[in-house]
């Protein structure tokens, strides 16, 4: 790594975690996305967003940036908004985790909330109105809009680029699917690169972008709620399937991971790996399988990883964290299983 003078210089070259790896030779690879700066992937997109508006004349020096964020993008935000001397503004509701909020003022951030305190239910809908509503009213504002941006999807093309410099190919791309930028900026890539790679987005159950009824779920910054209009980030025409996750299982799986591995990932991503992890023998043998997981599990502490917090809410499921542990085991590569037996 070379000496750096910004923050934004550290962004990217994440590393690759190989999971899991079946007989016929198939391997899930996780891309860690949270040893970038804010611990999260939204930091990408944040930096092209804010970039592309000032190629195109949108912000102008000392501008105002608004965001409608659940978090991740609005740390990204908050950081590119410090280095580049713009005011930042994040419009959040309760449902966000409070270690974001928290890390989003102490980097300058404005924080605007649309929803009372006590109120912690999803309200992406509101937030982008609300958002919308502030740009509206004021000269020199400008609304990033994530899930309407072109520039979310361009700013996730390096990870593809780091993809094939770390395997020689990616045969399935399975991930999250939120504004949809991660998943299919870096599926649009790989193509570009001859790499196609079949996509499978995943889901919370409740979300209503691969259809079906909405409802509520909370798994953070992921999916998209009822009342919210799908993104056109989110490029149908690259998705071969999508899956949901219901958030117990997406819930076990981060814990699961935890605690058999150390290795802390968010909830969303539970959900991409317990899909993963699930459908692992199913795919064509000796595939490359990658999951983009979008931050680590530290954001978490007081939800996923809380008990009370989990049995308030009926999503405690001891069993199902024994199954992931169960086919974390089972699917260890070599070198892991070798570990525990000389340890043992």
């Amino acid at each position: 790594m070379p000496l750096v003078t910004r923050v934004t210089d550290l962004i990217g070259r994440t590393p690759l975690f190989e999971l899991a790896v079946t007989d016929s030779g198939t391997r899930l690879l996780l891309k860690l996305e949270q040893f970038n700066p804010t611990g999260a992937a939204k930091i990408r997109m944040a930096r092209e967003m804010v970039l592309d508006a000032e190629r195109r004349g949108l912000l102008e020096v000392g501008g105002h940036i608004i965001e409608s964020t659940s978090g991740n993008t609005g740390l990204g935000l908050a950081v590119v908004a410090a280095e580049r001397g713009y005011r930042f503004t994040a419009v959040v509701d309760n449902h966000a985790c409070k270690d974001k909020l928290r890390a989003m003022r102490a980097m300058g951030a404005e924080l605007v909330f649309v929803a009372d305190d006590g109120d912690d239910d999803l309200a992406t809908s509101a937030r982008e109105d609300l958002a919308a509503a502030m740009v509206a009213g004021q000269a020199g504002a400008y609304f990033t809009e994530q899930h309407n941006n072109d520039a979310n999807a361009v700013g996730y093309y390096p990870v593809a680029e780091e993809l094939l410099a770390d395997v020689e190919r990616v045969d399935i791309l399975l991930s999250a699917v939120g504004t949809g930028g991660s998943l299919f900026g870096t599926a649009t890539r790989l193509r570009e690169l001859g790499c196609p790679a079949r996509v499978i987005g995943v889901e919370p159950v409740g979300s209503i972008a691969f259809g079906g009824p909405g409802g509520p779920y909370w798994q953070s910054g992921t999916g998209t709620p009822p009342g919210a209009t799908i993104g056109t980030a989110v490029d149908y025409s690259l998705l071969d399937e999508g899956v949901k996750v219901s958030d117990v299982d997406a819930f076990a799986t981060a814990r699961a991971v935890a605690a058999e591995l150390g290795l802390m990932i968010g909830g969303s991503a539970g959900g991409s790996v317990f899909v993963g992890l699930e459908r692992l023998e199913q795919f064509p043998p000796g595939s490359t399988v990658v999951t983009i997981v979008c931050d680590g599990g530290e954001k978490y502490l007081d939800t996923v990883f809380d008990d009370r917090w989990m049995g308030e809410r009926e999503l405690l499921d001891p069993a199902a964290e024994e199954r992931v542990r169960a086919m974390v085991r089972r699917y260890a590569p070599a070198t892991r299983r070798t570990d525990l037996a000389d340890a043992r």
